[in-house]
């Protein structure tokens, strides 16, 4: 049961991990400019997660033999907390859509690699994860990945863009790496002081308040800049026609639910560093597939950048693995010790 959950999930976030970044380069590419709009529609298909909600109450309903079902089953202390994580994720989408605006999916994507590196560090100090060689050396060879790509960002500038423009859409996307490193492991300890059974509806309940707080936190930003007053205007300049425009804009929104559906689901079911490391395994299928719908360059500097984050990715997983195989021959060992018969001597 717990396996076909990770499974699922992992469907959810390689949709939205991969699909999302495109959709948003396709939106941007085809005469598409407002950040926060942008940033709104990352969060903005929740009300999606409302379905799978209906459908276990109605089941709870049916099981359970008390006059009342509650219609939700989130407390205060975790619904403070989903808050809290959802305005980081409103400002995360910002920084990641403003980043994309400027700089190509690819060097997106690579940039974010870094994200396991830093989730590692964070879970470490508050979930108490475990730290290995092989961790330490995922992050020092995502980070010099990072590093060359900004060395060569000269090379890597898309058409009428300034230097300048694309230094600040490479910082604010590691900045949006940075963050989402953080709120990662941040949704885990809120699980753990939940103080109340956590399970998949309740997990289901958490990350619709989330992107509810965090699309309002972009709607603010969407307010305060005017895009309602040119969004009319944008589609029917856009590049692939106006009704193209609005698909575009669905597409996005249900992609990118997605991604957060599996993201979220990942914590519950194993750990937010496991939701990090997939989101890094991911990457190079995003940079491929970026290559060959955009006809993004793919210099040398790329090139080495997309090994470092392959071999980072790899030397994480290969030391999970030997970490597991350790743990499970101390507990078999362990176990094989207490089945020992204890006999009484006499001297």
């Amino acid at each position: 049961m717990v396996m076909n959950r990770v499974i699922i999930n992992f469907i959810f976030l390689a949709i939205g991990s991969c699909g999302g970044p495109l959709m948003l380069r396709l939106y941007f590419h085809n005469g598409g400019a407002r950040i926060w709009f942008s940033s709104f529609l990352q969060t903005v298909g929740c009300p999606l997660i409302l379905f799978p909600l209906l459908f276990s109450f109605l089941r709870r309903r049916c099981l359970e033999e008390q006059e009342t079902t509650s219609l939700f089953l989130m407390k205060p202390p975790l619904f403070i907390a989903s808050v809290v994580v959802g305005l980081l994720m409103g400002f995360d989408n910002y920084l990641y859509s403003y980043g994309l605006a400027y700089i190509p999916v690819s060097t997106a994507a690579l940039i974010i690699s870094a994200q396991l590196g830093f989730t590692a560090l964070f879970a470490f100090f508050m979930v108490k994860q475990k730290f290995t060689p092989f961790t330490i050396n995922a992050i020092v060879l995502l980070t010099v990945g990072a590093v060359v790509l900004a060395i060569n960002s000269d090379s890597d500038k898309l058409a009428n863009e300034t230097h300048k423009e694309y230094v600040v859409g490479f910082l604010m996307t590691a900045g949006a790496a940075l963050l989402y490193a953080f709120i990662l492991p941040l949704v885990e300890l809120a699980y753990k002081k939940s103080r109340q059974r956590v399970t998949y509806t309740l997990v289901l309940e958490f990350q619709m308040v989330l992107c509810f707080v965090a699309t309002c936190f972009c709607l603010v930003g969407m307010l305060a800049s005017g895009d309602f007053k040119v969004i009319a205007r944008e589609a029917r300049d856009f590049k692939l026609g106006e009704s193209l425009y609005y698909v575009v804009v669905v597409f996005t929104a249900v992609i990118w639910q997605a991604f957060f559906v599996g993201a979220i689901g990942l914590i519950f079911c194993v750990s937010s560093l496991v939701s990090g490391i997939m989101v890094s395994a991911l990457l190079p299928v995003t940079v491929v597939l970026a290559v060959i719908c955009f006809q993004e360059k793919f210099q040398a500097g790329k090139g080495v950048a997309l090994a470092l984050s392959l071999w980072g990715s790899v030397s994480y997983f290969y030391g999970q693995i030997k970490s597991e195989e350790k743990t499970k021959a101390q507990e078999t060992q362990e176990t094989q010790l207490s089945q020992l018969p204890v006999t009484d001597s006499v001297a």
